[in-house]
């Protein structure tokens, strides 16, 4: 059985305070995008997980779908299964990738071996996974809080419009993200500031980590200024970076960021 994990963008990004457990308090809206994956499941005499695409690092033990099946065959009777995954959305970009892959491996693993469960049950799994993975589970746009996995539902809609993606050949760790940004509480929640009109979000919507990462990251800012340049109504990095993402009123032609950077269109 296969099915297609999908990527998010951050619509701004406030870092409203520091927590004592050391993690920060955030709002953001997560909007989720066309750009995917590919994750296929079928059973097998042992479970394995392969992948292909781009590289994925890391342990394979520490691969977010195979600790979602060993939290899930905590409570279900799963048989060993092979996991392939196909990986398309960039990794390290700020797009959710890992966590679209962990909350789609639950659905899928839900669905293929009829376990039933509702979508409450399947966000409580995907939470133990990271602070994001629960978004996967429905993957409707939805203002994030606290940690970043406490949503509310969101009115955005841009079917619309056309986003565009680039990766820059940057790499930005969420430590040096967090690092340099300084938290502070919002005057206008990012609730209300979505409801304005796309044209006016860049005067109004920001990401507090693009400030100091675009001095540790001249590209980034650089890919951010192209893609005014090109006609976008809003430019924004991703969550921590280094994608950036621009919104467009009509399909843009972005073949001169192509020579140094990824290029992605929404399908």
């Amino acid at each position: 059985m296969i099915n297609f994990p999908i990527a998010k963008i951050n619509i701004g990004l406030n870092i409203t305070a520091r927590r004592p457990d050391g993690y920060h308090n955030l709002e953001t809206i997560f909007y989720p995008i066309k750009i995917n994956d590919v994750l296929e499941v079928i059973e097998s005499d042992e479970l394995s997980f392969e992948s292909s695409g781009l590289g994925i690092p890391g342990r394979v033990e520490d691969n977010l779908c195979v600790k979602a099946y060993h939290l899930m065959k905590r409570d279900h009777d799963l048989p060993p299964i092979k996991i392939h995954l196909h990986k398309h959305i960039p990794i390290g970009a700020g797009l959710g990738g890992g966590s679209a892959d962990a909350g789609y491996f639950i659905r899928l693993i839900d669905q293929k071996f009829n376990l039933g469960l509702s979508t409450e049950a399947m966000i409580g799994y995907a939470r133990q996974l990271g602070a994001d993975c629960a978004f996967f589970i429905e993957s409707k746009p939805v203002f994030a809080f606290g940690k970043g996995d406490e949503f509310e539902p969101a009115t955005v809609e841009l079917l619309s419009y056309h986003i565009a993606l680039v990766m820059p050949p940057v790499h930005v760790s969420t430590a040096e993200a967090y690092r340099g940004v300084k938290p502070a509480p919002v005057t206008r929640s990012l609730q209300e500031l979505v409801q304005l009109p796309v044209a006016e979000w860049r005067n109004h919507i920001k990401n507090d980590f693009e400030e100091h990462i675009f001095i540790n990251h001249p590209q980034i800012r650089g890919v951010k200024a192209d893609l005014y340049k090109a006609g976008a109504l809003y430019a924004s990095m991703s969550g921590s970076g280094a994608s950036v993402f621009g919104i467009f009123k009509e399909k843009p032609d972005l073949k001169f960021l192509e020579a140094d950077n990824q290029v992605f269109y929404e399908v």
